[in-house]
C-alpha cells in the first residue's frame, strides 16, 4: 500500500519538522526533503509514496540574500498543490515576480489578520483571525495571476493563491499552536486542496525503526545510551526488540542527574532482559568541566566524554555500534541542515566529537517527536513512570546551572529541582505540563534570614506547556503553588535568597536556559 503523502521542503526553519508532525497528526504521511530536491527525485518517490502535495517551510534567510535557498522551478511542472509558509510564502511570490521588501515594522509573535477571501486553505475562517507571525520581510505585491486572500496592517499580502493553479502562500505559521485555527488551515490544505486520505499510522514507523536497527547492527553487537528519560528508554526497548542479547544498555552517571536518578534507572531496567552497566563517572566529568562557563563548551565536553565512556565500555563488550535516543527537536536545534540556524548544540548531535570509534551511531527515533515517543512507549508497554516522565536534558543539571559548575552549585540545583518536582506533583498538575524544573542562575541577591542579612543565589523556576517541544508557553501556575515552591527553596536551601518565575514563551526563548 502506498501512503498518501505531503512532502515538506526544508528551507532551514526550525518549524520545518513541526509542519511534518502536524500533517502526521491527521493520519497522512509526511516526509522532509531538501529545499532543492529535483522533480526527478520526487517522481522516483512516487514509486513508493502517493505524493499529493508540497509544503515550503519557513527559514532564517531573506529571499533577497545572494545565497538564499530556492526550490527547483521544475517543481511547479509536477502539477502538485503547493503551500508556502513564511519564507516559503515569500519565495513563491518572488519567483512569480512579486515585490518583496523589508517590512516597515517587523511582525513577530501574535498578530491578527483580516481574511479578505475565505477560500481554499482559508475556507471556513472568520473575517479576523489570530495567527503567529515571525518575519522581517514582507510581500507587498503579487502578479495578476495571483489574488490576495488576507492582509494585516503592516503586511498587504499576508496570504495569496494562484487564480488557476493550486498554489497558496501564508505569511504566518499555521503549524504552531499560537495560530488559533492553524489546524483547520492545514486540514483544508491536506484534505480539501490535496485530496489526501488518512491512511498512515504511527505503528508503521515503529516497525520501520525495528527493521532499521536489525539491518544496521546485523551480526554485530551494540550498546545503547540509556539516561532513564523516555527517549533513551524507548530507543533501548526498540533495540532490545530488534537485537536482543546483542545489546548492552549503558547508564553514565556524570553527576548532573536528578536526585536519586541512578537508583531509579537501576530499579526500572533491571526488570528488562538486557545487560545493564552503570558507569560512575562523576569525578571525570566535573574535572573536565572545571572553569568552563560557556554553555556550548559544556555541551561539547559532555558530548565528547559520553562517547569516550561508551567507547571504553564497547572495547570490553565487543560492541561496534552505538544506539542513541536522538529525536527530531534535538537535530533541528543543533543546526544539522545547511540553511538551519544553530540554536543550541545537543550533546548527542552536534556535540559529538569528530573522531568516533564506532562503525555507526544508530538513531532509530530521529524522525519522531516527543508526543509520538510517548505513544510508542505505551505500545512497547514501558512502565508508567517512564511513559509520563518529563523531558530531562542529556547534559542534565550541567545546563541548568549558569556559569561554572561546582559541587556546591550541583547540590543546590538538585535540591531546587526536587522541590519543584515535589510541589507540582503534590498539586496534581503534572499531567497537563510539559516540563517543570529549576535553574540555578549565576546571579546573587541580598535577602534577610533570621533577622540577618543574607547574600545568596537567585533560582529561576521554569514551567511550560507544550505538545512536542517545538513551541511552548509558560504555564499559568496557581500562585499558591509558586509560593510553596519559593518558601521551601528559601527555607530549605541556605544558599538561596530569591526565587523568580520565568514567563517567557518558546519562541523567543528555548525551554531550557542553556
Amino acid at each position: 500500500m502506498k501512503y498518501d503523502t505531503i512532502l515538506v521542503f526544508d528551507f532551514g526553519g526550525q518549524y520545518c519538522h513541526l509542519i511534518g508532525r502536524r500533517i502526521r497528526e491527521h493520519g497522512v504521511y509526511s516526509e522532509i526533503v531538501p529545499h532543492d530536491v529535483k522533480p526527478e527525485e520526487i517522481k522516483l518517490l512516487r514509486g513508493k509514496l502517493n505524493v499529493k502535495g508540497l509544503v515550503f517551510s519557513g527559514g532564517p534567510a531573506s529571499v533577497y540574500d545572494l545565497n538564499a535557498p530556492r526550490p527547483d522551478p521544475g517543481i511547479y511542472e509536477l502539477n502538485l498543490p503547493v503551500l508556502g509558509l513564511c519564507f516559503g510564502h515569500q519565495v513563491i511570490a518572488q519567483m512569480a515576480g512579486g515585490k518583496i521588501e523589508p517590512a516597515r515594522q517587523r511582525e513577530y509573535g501574535i498578530a491578527y489578520v483580516i481574511i479578505d477571501k475565505p477560500v481554499g486553505v482559508l475556507k471556513g475562517l472568520d473575517n479576523r483571525e489570530k495567527v503567529w507571525m515571525s518575519h522581517g520581510d514582507t510581500v507587498f505585491s503579487i502578479p495578476a495571476e495571483y489574488e490576495v486572500l488576507a492582509h494585516t496592517k503592516n503586511c498587504p499580502v499576508a496570504a495569496f493563491r494562484h487564480r488557476e493553479k493550486r498554489i497558496y502562500g501564508l505569511q504566518w505559521h499555521p503549524e504552531v499552536v499560537h495560530t488559533e485555527k492553524g489546524t483547520q488551515m492545514l486540514r483544508n490544505f491536506i484534505f480539501e486542496v490535496c485530496k489526501c486520505e488518512p491512511n498512515w499510522k504511527i505503528e508503521d514507523m515503529v516497525e520501520k525503526a525495528v527493521k532499521e536497527i536489525e539491518t544496521d547492527i546485523g551480526d554485530g553487537k551494540a550498546i545503547t545510551a540509556l539516561s532513564g528519560g523516555i527517549d533513551s528508554s524507548v530507543a533501548t526497548a526498540l533495540a532490545a526488540k530488534a537485537i536482543g542479547a546483542k545489546l548492552t544498555a549503558v547508564f553514565v552517571d556524570h553527576g548532573f542527574m536528578r536526585e536519586n536518578e541512578p537508583e531509579f534507572v537501576k530499579n526500572v531496567f533491571e526488570k528488562f532482559k538486557i545487560d545493564l552497566i552503570v558507569a560512575n563517572e562523576q569525578e571525570r566529568f566535573l574535572r573536565k568541566l572545571k572553569g568552563v562557563v560557556d554553555p556550548e563548551k559544556k555541551r561539547k565536553i559532555i558530548g565528547e566524554e559520553f562517547i569516550r565512556v561508551f567507547e571504553e565500555i564497547a572495547d570490553k563488550t565487543g560492541a561496534e555500534y552505538l544506539i542513541q535516543g536522538t529525536i527530531y527537536p534535538d537535530r533541528i536545534e543543533s543546526g544539522f541542515r545547511k540553511f538551519s540556524d544553530k540554536i543550541k548544540t545537543h550533546h548527542n548531535v552536534a556535540g559529538l566529537p569528530i573522531k568516533i570509534k564506532f562503525k555507526k551511531i544508530v538513531e532509530p527515533l530521529r524522525d519522531f517527536y516527543k508526543d509520538e515517543i510517548r505513544k510508542v512507549a505505551k505500545m512497547l508497554q514501558l512502565p508508567k513512570e517512564i511513559v509520563f516522565r518529563q523531558p530531562f536534558p542529556g547534559p542534565g543539571l550541567a545546563v541548568r546551572i549558569i556559569g561554572e559548575l561546582t559541587e556546591e552549585k550541583i547540590g543546590i540545583a538538585k535540591k531546587a529541582d526536587k522541590i519543584v518536582t515535589e510541589e507540582i506533583e503534590r498539586s496534581g498538575l503534572e499531567e497537563n505540563l510539559w516540563q517543570y524544573f529549576a535553574v540555578l542562575t549565576d546571579t546573587k541577591a541580598t535577602g534577610v534570614k533570621g533577622d540577618m542579612r543574607a547574600y545568596g543565589y537567585v533560582v529561576a523556576v521554569r514551567i511550560v506547556e507544550s505538545r512536542e517541544a517545538m513551541t511552548a508557553s509558560f504555564a499559568k501556575i496557581p500562585h499558591t503553588v509558586l509560593e510553596r515552591i519559593s518558601t521551601r527553596m528559601t527555607n530549605e536551601i541556605a544558599e538561596v535568597t530569591r526565587v523568580v518565575y520565568d514567563i517567557t514563551h518558546k519562541p523567543p526563548a528555548t525551554i531550557e536556559w542553556e
